[in-house]
């Protein structure tokens, strides 16, 4: 049996909590808004992680930053508005 989510951790750093950006999706104890704030927690990082690789840095996980955004448009019918 597993430990129940903490979303505070999980929103602190993602790639921790989850596996993939997919896991992210199925986890019914989680609202869609909250889902949302997790997956781009995670692009900000993976963005962080691609402009690490562009100066010379290796990542391994590649293509990270695109399932993520996939991950999320799934959830935002394509429309990713960062909140006001």
């Amino acid at each position: 049996m597993s430990d129940p989510l903490d979303y505070d951790k999980a929103l602190e750093n993602p790639a921790l909590a989850f596996d993939t950006p997919e896991a992210v999706l199925t986890q019914a104890e989680l609202s869609d808004a909250q889902k949302i704030e997790i997956l781009r927690r995670w692009k900000f990082d993976a963005t962080e992680i691609a402009d690490a690789e562009g100066e010379g840095m290796e990542s391994d996980k590649p293509l990270m930053e695109r399932r993520v955004a996939l991950a999320l448009e799934s959830l935002t019918d394509g429309n990713d508005v960062e909140p006001s």
